[in-house]
């Protein structure tokens, strides 16, 4: 169940607490830990979806590359660039994957708790190796595309975009709002 917001007669205690309630905390939810467990993981499901799609996709053309006429013509630097990039596309779609198994090798197990953590964990490392993954990919395809010097200046700044937008800003909003508690 969800909380309207608004505070019971009597309010919560001094740790957030609601009387008689399951760890409902001011302007929270009212959910057991079982129904926690099952809310945050369908939550990281959906996570992994969207982020799973686009690795995969990515994943996909970089493995083509190695079998195109123009990767003969390569040089060193490039091939090894390439070889990084799937390596860590490889990396990337493993962490990615890895909440799906845990949850298929554990269910049944009452470990749903545990599952969410190390799912919410793989995610995370999943996400990082995914801004490694595309920053590696980015320089192998500018390399190839501008062969100038500005390629090295336009990697960094969507690389500093990317932890911008996918750490930066969040990791702010959950500081900023916690501040304003």
């Amino acid at each position: 169940m969800v909380s309207s917001g608004a505070e019971p007669p009597g309010g919560p205690d001094a740790t957030g607490q609601e009387p008689g309630g399951y760890g409902r905390h001011r302007h929270g939810r009212e959910e057991t830990p079982e129904e926690r467990a099952d809310r945050r993981w369908n939550d990281i499901i959906q996570e992994v979806r969207v982020a799973q799609t686009g690795v995969q996709i990515l994943f996909g053309f970089l493995m083509t590359v190695a079998f195109t006429p123009v990767f003969a013509t390569l040089g060193g630097t490039e091939k090894t660039i390439y070889v990084v990039t799937v390596v860590l596309g490889a990396a990337t779609t493993g962490a990615l994957v890895g909440p799906v198994s845990f949850h298929r090798l554990l269910t049944g197990h009452r470990l749903k708790p545990q599952t969410v953590v190390w799912a919410s964990r793989l995610t995370l490392i999943g996400v990082v190796l995914l801004l490694a993954t595309m920053v590696s990919a980015l320089l192998l395809i500018l390399r190839i595309a501008l062969r100038g010097s500005a390629v090295p200046w336009v990697v960094a700044g969507l690389a500093a975009w990317f932890v911008l937008c996918w750490f930066g800003l969040p990791l702010w909003t959950r500081h900023h709002y916690r501040a304003r508690k």
